[in-house]
């Protein structure tokens, strides 16, 4: 028995090493072998480093299989995800040695695995891969990582099973692109969906529930942790963003306001999907405002002038490239714009453009707006998908069908289906002001407007959370 689990260790180790030496996304994985720093009988014998070495040959090894049918980005960022876990096997391995640090040595030890998701969270940015999702998907998952820093249940982070589950909810937004792009186009980007979500559930969520319910469990009469890097006097530090959070941002003012693990973990906060929702007051509504007729035109009202925010990324474009995608990038104040020849294997990906207006005429596989402002789009049909991310104020016009339009990381957000579009599954996720116009009962009945909730109530009943939008009313 122990000679079958030490071979499927060896076996583990050689399928690593190799990914490091094919450049496992730019770093190379940590390394396994004996030569290394943590004791070969602990990494041997003990059964949760077994359990978890098994986890990265299965499981990860599942998402890796699936990464080298795609190649490319794909499985270059798998491949970082295979370092990340190998990264958290030698921690954990360390732990079982070392003392429980302070808050700022428990920054400088994890400072590895930070190191590797970064690495993952940069290959997200710039402009827009055609596989974006497939990245963001991977990227965000490695969240579900930070289990390994939760020392109690003041710690300011969540218990560490249900931080692996709530993590994966904010990968999997873009994982469930994937699966609804591709499903009938391509089984392998399905399959490499399907294992990226194996691999955390049920496969890192049942790991931490055998192993570690909760959280490491630290050497009294170890070494003491690496010293980490100074920081200054008198604040905490931090690990690295990427670790806590799937989006880099700047930590908030209140951040030195907050008391041990709560600082580690005060960039969970900062991302919040809610942040207010707006109130539809009588002079909102479409039928009482002179600048609403119901339809995408109300854009080409004339607007302050202001300095172009995009003028500086590139020139204007709008071009079919490779016979498949539409590009429309750095429109300013271009009210006119018009594809008339597409066809349904095409896409058409916005960026960058600011006080311009759209017209789709026919229909496309998929729509993309990524990093606009006042932007008004207006199409017939899509086959796949209608995405909105990382907006400010855009109106949409659905003049036919779309079987799904989501909204991510956006800011007022004007959406009008018609009679033929009211199916369309709408989703959701860290953005603000989303309002819906949709046909009234009778032809010349006004537009109805609906405002999406973003504030929930959550409250503790029978043993679990019961979780209902806040309604709000339109008066």
């Amino acid at each position: 028995m122990e000679e079958d689990l030490i071979k499927r260790l060896e076996a583990a180790v050689t399928r690593l090493e190799g990914i490091s030496s094919n450049g496992g996304g730019g770093g190379g994985v940590v390394s396994l072998s004996r030569g290394g720093d943590f004791s070969t009988d602990v990494a041997s014998s003990d059964p949760s480093i077994l359990a978890y070495e098994d986890l990265i040959s299965q499981c990860v090894g599942r998402a890796l299989s699936a990464a080298e049918k795609i190649g490319g980005p794909v499985l270059d960022v798998t491949k970082v995800v295979a370092e990340a876990f190998a990264s958290q096997k030698e921690l954990l391995v360390r732990i079982k040695q070392t003392q429980k640090p302070d808050l700022a040595g428990l920054a400088g030890f994890l400072k590895p695995l930070n190191d590797v998701t970064m690495k993952a969270n940069a290959m997200t940015e710039g402009k827009r891969s055609d596989f974006f999702n497939h990245l963001k998907a991977a990227s965000d998952s490695l969240s579900a990582l930070a289990w390994i820093a939760f020392t109690g249940k003041d710690c300011g982070m969540s218990m560490p099973i249900a931080h692996v589950e709530e993590s994966w909810q904010m990968a999997e937004f873009y994982n469930n692109k994937v699966l609804v792009e591709y499903r009938n186009k391509d089984a392998d980007h399905v399959e490499w969906a399907k294992a990226l979500k194996e691999l955390y559930l049920p496969g890192l969520r049942d790991y931490v529930k055998s192993h570690y319910p909760l959280g490491p469990v630290w050497n009294a009469s170890g070494k003491p942790a690496s010293a980490p890097a100074k920081a200054p006097p008198g604040a905490p530090a931090p690990p690295p963003a990427p670790l806590f959070t799937s989006e880099s941002s700047k930590p908030s003012s209140s951040s030195n306001q907050k008391q041990g693990m709560s600082a580690v973990f005060q960039q969970l906060s900062s991302g919040a999907v809610t942040s207010g929702l707006r109130k539809v007051t009588d002079d909102m509504k479409t039928k009482n405002r002179a600048d609403r007729s119901g339809a995408v035109s109300a854009i080409e009202k004339e607007t302050r002038a202001t300095k172009p925010a995009f003028s500086k990324t590139g020139p204007p474009k709008m071009e079919l490239q490779m016979g498949r995608k539409w590009a429309v990038e750095n429109q300013i104040g271009k009210k006119d714009l018009v594809i008339s020849e597409c066809d349904s294997k095409q896409s058409v990906y916005i960026f960058g453009c600011k006080d311009s207006v759209l017209q789709i005429q026919g229909k496309v596989n998929n729509i993309t707006i990524d990093k606009c402002t006042k932007m008004g789009v207006v199409f017939t049909d899509v086959v796949a998908a209608f995405e909105i991310v990382n907006c400010t104020n855009v109106e949409v016009q659905c003049q036919g069908s779309a079987p799904t339009v989501s909204v991510d990381n956006t800011t007022g957000c004007q959406l009008y289906l018609n009679k033929d579009s009211l199916e369309t599954a709408i989703t959701t996720a860290k953005s603000s002001e989303i309002n819906v116009m949709v046909p009234g009962a009778t032809p010349d009945g006004d537009w109805v407007e609906h405002a999406l909730p973003q504030q929930y109530n959550h409250v503790f009943t029978e043993g679990k959370f019961e979780t209902t939008p806040v309604s709000h009313s339109g008066a």
